[in-house]
């Protein structure tokens, strides 16, 4: 492969919703240009960029895969995204390391849930998006259905520049609208075509998309504009120009139309990704910060000859190799072997084998240059969102924002003594995948991990057991309740015993009184006289503590107290900590149930984003989980639901809310506080804690 300069790299994430044909399409187009050595199929197996083992037995991408393709003097880097909203974190890596976004749409399906959330993140980027309408030869495709979905679902911007002659079985070529001509594929082929004259039962189809296109153009140029009403002829080179300024300023996006089994308008599809995408040179500066500490920002572009500092976009743990980092570089070149500094760990690392990925295969090269997308394997300590750049230069680049893990289930080793092998996989699966969370729940005592919806974490496991080697399973997680006092009461604790010799002696008075919500615990020393010394005193506060951690009503602690020790009596031989300790164990037994004990429960703000349309129904369903709604807000179509809703009703409410809403609403959670459990479900929690202690006892 010959070398690239920023000019000559176009970075593409491929986007849509699973099973639009993203990952066949590009197969196609690295099999067209030869790179691909062979046109693969997903139902085989064989695609390109999915090669791990759960892609493969399950037929749908789970991770991001790249490839690329040499095509017209220029080399395009494709960043194949799942489609599924499971695995929406790899989405968002793959558009961080592009600088434009291929949309495609299943000509059978149309628009999907998928399509609208891959569009949205691309636009939230800034990036300019092009549109392929994919499977044109399937049953049920429809080039002007699609286009008019678009249309009304994702922009009214949208274009076509190539429309289709036949569909369906009848799909055979494409007509490009720039050109006007008409390209005719033979099967059977890399997707050579015959050029040639438009069709006449087509000729009225181009005649209409030929002027919207023109129209379209011309509307985003004041130059082209006056040319077209002065009746002015606009030349290809021209209306090319005018989309591809168009497409940067995001007021234009181009619609497509391919077929990936056929390989009908693959070809057309490079010639217009290198003609209107930009190359990594042309995109806009980039902010970073400089020094190790990060307090200055500096202005990056894609040149040779500035600072180097590249990106990791991508972690990948493959056995007997290692760990691959996929990175993009924002500035700079680097060779192979070079050492480079990781600025955001502070350690230097040595890109030995540098090498340009395409699907499981790594093509090594000398060298990579600004704008280009490589990786590397065994770094030492290098992780996704670390920024790679010199120590005479060290750069902080802004990191790729993941979404937090909706899906939490409580997970454990199935086999015993496999705790630690479970800890370690679960936090290299970390590492490979940030929206896949991990942590240690103290109160519960279960390790928790989170992900962004069931198939998500099914995956993980059976990535988990092959990689790692342990066997896991998941299951519903415990909620960390608490208890608290609503009345004040009083009392005493009295500790005696004695078994020959010195004997045990502790005798404390205390007074409990409830606090407010999220004060937490208070000991007030209230003795005077000396009846109890003051060395004495803290043993009390611990025995008080040690008995509130195991709860009065179902072994869970007790908070939001106030103990107030007033008055005592000691022994002045058999009198110690220990007693005193004990005495405030049994003070507080002895108090705490008479204070009228609750349980609390964890609550979580729920902000929920949901089509207008989809409104009620969730509104229902939260109502149905004991969710208090603070309110709703109206943009755009989509209402923002804000309410708080106990921890003990979300399991699994991200499944549900993908249900209930087809798809399209967004939850994001966080703990909001606790707040007292009604009282049937209080004694639910009481009925099945007391149950679980008969099974331990037995």
């Amino acid at each position: 492969m010959r070398e690239y300069d920023s000019a000559g790299i176009r970075n593409i994430a491929v986007l849509g919703h699973g099973g639009s044909g993203k990952t066949s399409l590009v197969d196609a187009l690295c099999f067209a240009a030869g790179s691909g050595k062979r046109h693969g199929a997903v139902r085989d197996g064989t695609a390109l960029t999915d090669h791990l083992p759960e892609e493969i037995e399950r037929g749908y991408s789970i991770s991001l895969g790249c490839a690329y393709a040499e095509w017209m003097d220029s080399k395009i880097n494709f960043i194949d995204t799942p489609g599924s909203l499971d695995f929406q974190g790899e989405t968002i890596a793959g558009l961080a390391a592009a600088d434009g976004a291929l949309c495609v749409i299943s000509a059978a399906s149309g628009v999907e849930v998928g399509t609208e959330r891959a569009f949205r993140a691309a636009m939230a980027k800034q990036d300019p998006v092009l549109f392929a309408v994919s499977m044109m030869d399937k049953e049920h495709a429809d080039f002007d259905r699609i286009y008019q979905q678009i249309k009304q679902r994702l922009t009214a911007k949208v274009i076509p520049v190539e429309v289709p002659c036949g569909e369906g079985a009848g799909f055979r070529g494409v007509i490009n609208l720039f050109t006007q001509r008409a390209y005719m594929y033979t099967s059977g082929t890399k997707g050579e075509y015959v050029e040639q004259d438009i069709p006449a039962e087509c000729m009225e189809r181009f005649t209409r998309y030929r002027q919207e296109l023109i129209e379209a153009i011309s509307a985003t140029d004041d130059a082209l504009l006056e040319r077209y009403l002065e009746g002015q002829e606009i030349d290809r080179d021209d209306a090319i120009h005018g989309m591809k300024d168009a497409m940067a300023r995001l007021d234009l996006f181009p619609l497509f139309c391919v077929s990936s089994d056929s390989m009908i308008g693959v070809r057309a599809l490079l010639t217009e990704l290198v003609q209107l995408m930009p190359n990594a040179w042309e995109m806009e500066e980039i902010h970073a910060l400089t020094g190790a500490e990060g307090h200055n920002t500096v202005q990056l572009h894609a040149k040779d000859d500035g600072p180097f500092a590249a990106l990791v976009f991508k972690t990948l743990a493959e056995p007997h190799v290692g760990d691959v980092s996929y990175f993009r570089v924002l500035s700079g070149k680097v060779v192979n072997g070079q050492d480079v500094f990781n600025a955001t760990r502070d350690g230097t690392e040595k890109l030995g084998h540098l090498a340009v990925p395409c699907g499981r295969e790594r093509l090594e090269v000398n060298v990579l240059h600004a704008g280009d997308i490589g990786c590397v394997t065994k770094l030492r300590n290098t992780h996704t969102n670390d920024t790679l750049s010199t120590r005479e230069h060290p750069i902080r680049l802004p990191v790729i924002s993941f979404p937090d893990s909706v899906v939490h289930f409580a997970v454990r080793a199935t086999a015993r003594g496999e705790e630690d092998k479970l800890q370690q996989g679960l936090h290299r699966l970390h590492d490979e995948d940030p929206t896949l969370t991990v942590h240690y729940n103290p109160e519960t005592h279960e390790t928790i991990v989170g992900g962004m919806g069931e198939r998500h974490l099914d995956v993980a496991m059976a990535v988990l057991k092959r990689k790692f080697g342990v066997q896991a399973e998941l299951s519903k997680p415990r909620i960390a309740y608490r208890e608290t006092i609503t009345v004040k009461a009083e009392g005493q604790g009295r500790h005696k015993k004695q078994s020959g010799g010195r004997g045990q002696f502790g005798d404390c008075w205390i007074r409990m009184s409830p606090m407010p919500r999220g004060e937490g615990y208070m000991f007030d020393d209230r003795i005077v006289g000396g009846v109890i010394p003051s060395k004495y005193t803290p043993a009390v506060d611990r025995g008080v503590q040690e008995a509130a951690a195991r709860g009065v009503l179902a072994g869970f602690p007790l908070v939001d107290f106030r103990v107030e020790l007033y008055d005592g009596s000691t022994h002045s031989v058999d009198s110690n900590e220990m007693s005193f300790k004990m005495a405030g164990i049994l003070a507080f037994k002895n108090v705490a149930s008479k204070c009228r004990p609750v349980i609390l429960e964890p609550l979580d703000l729920l902000e929920v984003s949901v089509p207008d349309g989809w409104l009620g129904d969730v509104l229902g369903d939260l109502s149905s989980r004991r969710g208090h709604i603070l309110g709703t807000s109206a943009e755009d179509g989509r209402s923002t639901i804000r309410a708080v809703v106990p921890q003990a009703e979300l399991h699994l409410y991200a499944t549900q809310l993908f249900s209930l809403s087809h798809g399209d609403a967004q939850v994001a959670r966080r703990f909001s506080g606790y707040e007292q459990v009604p009282h049937d479900a209080a004694q639910k929690v009481i009925t099945e804690h007391a149950r679980d202690l008969e099974a331990a006892e037995a």
